[in-house]
């Protein structure tokens, strides 16, 4: 039986939705596949994959109808902006370090609050916009299993596709007419339990990412219905940069 869903406790998400939801009805025709794979409590960390600048507002909302609220990770210098920052505790926003030695690391007291109090948080395997050419998932990077495997919660990939008909990568510009057909669809838990035991060594970590990102490929080829390419676009190998624009 599923707890009562966080969309339906009065909270500061209640504004957004009221801004975003009606704005995703107008613009899109949205479906959200398999929502009860969504843990209905708990702490979990979901992987979707990340091609357009507007993912973050497609994956928010198929979260929210699906009961859980969604909550990112984000630099931990923002939260030291004067009213930003109290807008992003209030809406348990998950700090990141995004420097030093600490690099890519959630602070242990925000992880340890995630896991305290059950929440889920949105985490892109991948880092930045796929550079692949033809949008598929590209390598991953080992943020997301190594907040899961630290703090023994799960990880739920997914996928979704059509919202390049709404902005396509790189792009500044809305296609409102017509409206884009997206799907999203969510999996099984990645299953993670031969790494639990082992030190977080660089191998270990990429073995891990690989199984998630082999989890986040499947998906979007169902929704795709088409295979991806039998190895992973990796932009070092390709000459391309890891973070930014890229024409």
């Amino acid at each position: 039986m599923r707890r009562k869903p966080e969309t339906t406790t009065p909270s500061v998400f209640w504004p957004l939705a009221a801004i975003l939801i009606p704005f995703l009805k107008a613009t899109t025709r949205m479906r959200v596949l398999d929502q009860d794979k969504v843990p209905a409590t708990g702490a979990f960390v979901l992987a979707p994959n990340h091609y357009s600048e507007i993912d973050p507002v497609i994956m928010a909302y198929a979260l929210w109808r699906s009961g859980r609220a969604p909550r990112f990770l984000a630099k931990a210098s923002l939260f030291k902006v004067p009213v930003l920052g109290a807008a992003l505790r209030a809406t348990g926003q998950i700090p990141v370090e995004r420097g030093g030695a600490s690099r890519g690391r959630v602070p242990l007291e925000s992880a340890d609050k995630l896991v305290r109090e059950g929440r889920g948080v949105i985490v892109y395997p991948e880092g930045s916009l796929t550079r692949d050419p033809d949008l598929w998932p590209m390598r991953g990077k080992s943020g997301a299993v190594r907040l899961a495997l630290e703090h023994g919660i799960p990880v739920i990939p997914a996928a979704h596709w059509g919202a390049q008909d709404l902005l396509p990568r790189y792009s500044k510009k809305l296609r409102l007419v017509p409206p884009a057909r997206i799907t999203v669809k969510f999996g099984d838990p990645v299953d993670l339990s031969r790494f639990r035991d082992k030190p977080f060594e660089a191998s270990v970590l990429n073995e891990a990412t690989d199984a998630v990102m082999d989890a986040v490929t499947a998906l979007l080829e169902d929704l795709r219905g088409e295979r991806a390419p039998a190895e992973r676009w990796d932009p070092k190998k390709q000459g391309q940069t890891e973070t930014g624009r890229f024409d």
